[in-house]
């Protein structure tokens, strides 16, 4: 995982949905785990930021991700 790549899963707003607008990393990780069993990701960027997203929360690691918010 890139540095690139955190900075974007912190600023990046979810494009649509329930949660639109919001952070990817602070997309409630159910809904990742959603995505994750359906396996129906978004193709492109944002399905890979996704999936690193939910990487990043079942180990535990937002802490390392939040700091990066620009407010």
């Amino acid at each position: 995982m890139e540095k690139e790549h955190l900075i974007e899963i912190a600023n990046t707003p979810m494009p649509f949905g329930k949660y639109k607008g919001r952070a990817l990393i602070d997309l409630p990780e159910p809904y990742l785990l959603w995505f994750a069993r359906k396996g129906e990701f978004p193709q492109g960027h944002l399905g890979e930021l996704m999936q690193m997203t939910l990487a990043i929360k079942i180990e535990g690691l937002e802490g390392l991700v939040k700091p990066l918010k620009r407010s």
